[in-house]
């Protein structure tokens, strides 16, 4: 059965002979170098030497022999630390043995449960019909003309051209544009925007407060009142192209509107089958964590709470968001992941130990081929990002993450797989 934890302690003792050798040594080392008052360099007695280095030489001694005999005790016992070893309750008195205990992390041992008959179900992923018309209507917004709007004031429907500048209240950095487009009547537009805008003329001023809510997606207006004061520039119409094979010339390389359904419902598979792939592979790793149970090594766990942080705060920072700007307690979202985190080490454990039993490895064509699709998208050659990726020590990561998708995939190839459509109408 496994232990309820990853930690262990050993109680060790360095024998005084060691001991006293090693500061004999190092008091020597000092002699020759020590400054001591009323003696010229190199010749003032070691009894001198001990008794006014004893700090210096007690620290020297532990630096040099304490890892040497954790390493060594690790080695008998076969230990595989994942932690550093720490060191406490060390006793040191002069001519005596030095004893301390040390304690670390290792991996857990622990068998792996029926892994080759694992059941998931799916939900149906089908692209229709109804998804490939969707698609085309985005398509078709994005290449819509917009016309000028002369002689009457703002409806629904229309796009006014703005400028305008937003005060917070309470202070804080003002919004400012000089050219911007609202969409009057849209469901996604502020409800002050419509009432103010909606009957306007082209040079009408307009103040207005605008309370956002606290879910509102973009982090600098959520939960903020805004005191906006704007002139009304423009009034323009949107026009939809037609939907026929000058519209399929238009956007894309197809000849013929069918021809660009065609590659439309092909884009949407695509996607599915990513889709698909990745939570198939979720659902596999929750299983195999459902079967295993067994403790992780705290560090592993404390180790990826902070790799998911990053993940955070990178994709807020890709969004154009300073973290450090954003009301966030980064503590408590930290503890948050706790769980999650200690999930996905006991993942990587399981997925690992099912590699080795089923001799599951990247070969050298797969890191070629990762290699050149990587390259592709960084414009550096394949040897020099390879020299790169070695030097960073990114190279086995991305072996390991090769490994670990092609266990995946053999466990899905293994598993029964059921669609929720099919499991409901049993």
């Amino acid at each position: 059965m496994a232990e309820a934890t990853c930690r262990r302690e050993l109680e060790l003792e360095i024998p005084a002979e060691e001991v006293s050798k090693a500061t004999e040594k190092i008091a020597k080392d000092l002699m020759r170098v020590a400054r001591v008052p009323g003696f010229r360099p190199g010749k003032a007695p070691i009894t001198i030497i001990k008794k006014r280095f004893a700090e210096e030489i007690k620290g020297e001694v532990l630096q040099t022999l304490v890892p040497e005999k954790v390493e060594k005790a690790v080695a008998e016992q076969k230990l595989t630390p994942v932690s550093q070893p720490q060191v406490d309750k060390l006793d040191y008195a002069d001519g005596q043995p030095v004893k301390f205990r040390a304690v670390f992390e290792v991996l857990p041992e622990f068998e792996l449960g029926d892994y080759k008959n694992l059941e998931i179900e799916m939900p149906p992923m089908n692209v229709t019909d109804e998804d490939v018309e969707k698609a085309l209507g985005e398509t078709r917004e994005r290449a819509a003309a917009f016309t000028p709007v002369e002689g009457r004031a703002v409806e629904n429907g229309d796009f006014v051209q703005l400028k305008l500048i937003g005060t917070p209240e309470g202070g804080g950095e003002p919004l400012q544009a000089d050219n911007v487009m609202c969409h009057v009547g849209a469901e996604e537009t502020m409800e002050p925007f419509n009432e103010n805008l909606r009957g306007a003329k082209i040079g009408d001023h307009k103040e207005f407060a605008v309370e956002y809510p606290k879910d509102y997606p973009d982090p600098k207006l959520a939960g903020k009142k805004f005191n906006y004061a704007t002139d009304v520039l423009g009034i323009k119409s949107k026009k939809l192209p037609e939907l026929n094979d000058e519209f399929a010339k238009d956007v894309s390389d197809a000849t013929s509107l069918d021809e660009l359904k065609k590659k439309v419902r092909e884009s949407l598979e695509h996607e599915r089958d990513h889709r698909q792939k990745d939570l198939q592979r979720e659902k596999i790793i929750a299983e195999l964590i459902k079967l295993n149970d067994f403790p992780v090594p705290d560090s592993l766990v404390e180790h990826q709470m902070d790799a998911r942080l990053e993940r955070v705060v990178r994709s807020l920072a890709q969004q154009g968001v300073d973290p450090r700007a954003v009301n966030v307690d980064w503590v408590t979202l930290r503890n948050r992941q706790a769980e999650r985190a200690k999930d996905d080490v006991k993942a990587e454990l399981i997925v690992d130990k099912i590699a080795s039993t089923e001799n599951i490895d990247a070969t050298d064509e797969e890191i070629d081929h990762e290699l050149e699709h990587a390259a592709s998208h960084s414009n550096e050659s394949v040897d020099a990002l390879r020299a790169r990726l070695t030097k960073q020590g990114a190279l086995d990561r991305m072996k390991a993450k090769l490994r670990s998708d092609k266990t995946l995939d053999w466990l899905a190839q293994n598993a029964k797989i059921r669609t929720a459509a099919a499991a409901a109408g049993k």
